[in-house]
């Protein structure tokens, strides 16, 4: 019997992070402190990636042509990773299932430096406390619009992969963009389904230095920018 773990229900909460505030300090973040991280908080990063937000029609958080909804999303968990009770979440691949806001065990144990090595090698892979595969199958949109369709899938995942950066910013997290890795290897070690095609990775951790800004340092530049592009143009 496959373990399925039903997710902790969504927070939409007015005293979350404002969207803006998120944007400002969103970046890749390479460099992390081994801390774990709760269900809650794993439960609302695959939400923002790719939950349901409209409960009438069943649409996703991401926009999707024609509501094609290609994407398979996979969450790779680490040891010692994710609070779940009194003990962690067990290591391995899990599949998320948005419209029972549940996972699935895919395949069980420590993959981190399978998942590490198919990422050629790419240290924050590893350092992470997960990383989140998304993978796509291309069918379900290019039946509907043919080759252009592949063009839409990828704009799909660059959608669900930003929600997991504002996400994970909003809950003091960290998050990285993973672009680079061998296709075969990341279906291997993840066990993707064998219709879908990883396209896209983003692994997230606890930041070492939090990123910090304020709306004066970003006035402050765009005021020095403005006054060289009009000394410019003298």
């Amino acid at each position: 019997m496959s373990l399925v773990i039903e997710l902790p229900m969504p927070r939409i909460r007015r005293e979350s992070m404002p969207i803006e505030m998120a944007l400002a300090l969103r970046r890749s973040v390479r460099s992390y402190v081994r801390e774990p991280i709760s269900i809650e908080d794993l439960s609302q990063l695959l939400w923002a990636c790719y939950g349901v937000s409209d409960p009438v029609r069943g649409f996703l958080t991401c926009p999707s042509a024609g509501a094609t909804f290609p994407l398979e999303i996979y969450a790779v968990i680490y040891p010692g990773s994710v609070l779940f009770g009194d003990t962690f979440l067990e290591p391995g691949s899990y599949r998320y299932d948005p419209h029972t806001h549940s996972i699935e065990m895919v395949k069980q144990g420590d993959l981190r430096y399978d998942l590490f090595r198919a990422c050629v090698s790419q240290e924050w892979v590893r350092e992470a406390l997960l990383s989140v595969v998304i993978a796509a199958v291309f069918e379900r949109t290019t039946s509907y619009y043919g080759e252009r369709g592949y063009r839409y899938v990828y704009f799909e995942a660059g959608h669900a992969a930003q929600n997991l950066y504002l996400e994970a910013t909003a809950l003091g997290l960290g998050a990285v963009a993973i672009g680079a890795f061998y296709d075969d290897e990341v279906a291997e070690v993840v066990g993707v389904e064998r219709r879908a095609r990883p396209i896209y990775i983003v692994s997230i951790g606890r930041p070492r230095r939090p990123r910090r800004v304020s709306e004066e340092e970003i006035a402050s530049y765009i005021r020095n920018r403005r006054s060289l592009a009009q000394r410019a143009k003298r």
